[in-house]
């Protein structure tokens, strides 16, 4: 395997795992039983771990960081992502305030449905563009 199918690889690696975050995200949003916090922040995983392929796909060092906003402004402009997703602030905070008790207000469903939304668009952005490029995003592919 040479140098440039190894970054492939890796990148549907992380797109993967951002795929299955997302699963996770959209299961307990129908769940009444689950706190909306971890739908907010499986969501934000999702999001961060497809930036980070697109990232990795591009060869592009990212810092590490939970900051959707300057990970995306890491890709060249020619991926949709930079323009359809203009602001992932709302996602941001979730790295953290639903993963720790703190000063801040607990996330609600209207919280977590459009955070999993946003997550869900972001990871379809870099997934197409992933498939423009002839990589095979499926799940059962290895």
């Amino acid at each position: 395997m040479n140098g440039s199918e190894l970054v492939v690889q890796e990148a549907r690696r992380w797109l993967q795992f951002s795929a299955e975050d997302l699963d996770v995200a959209q299961r307990l949003l129908t769940d009444r039983l689950s706190a909306p916090r971890h739908v907010c922040w499986f969501s934000q995983q999702a999001a961060d771990k497809a930036l980070k392929a697109a990232l990795l796909l591009e060869e592009i060092d990212f810092p590490y960081t939970h900051d959707l906003n300057a990970l995306r402004n890491l890709l060249p402009d020619s991926w949709p992502v930079r323009v359809d997703h203009p602001d992932l602030t709302q996602l941001n905070q979730w790295a953290v305030e639903a993963r720790y008790p703190g000063e801040w207000p607990e996330a609600t469903e209207a919280d977590a449905v459009p955070a999993e939304s946003e997550a869900r668009a972001t990871h379809d952005s870099v997934t197409a563009v992933f498939r423009r490029r002839g990589i095979n995003v499926d799940q059962s592919a290895k």
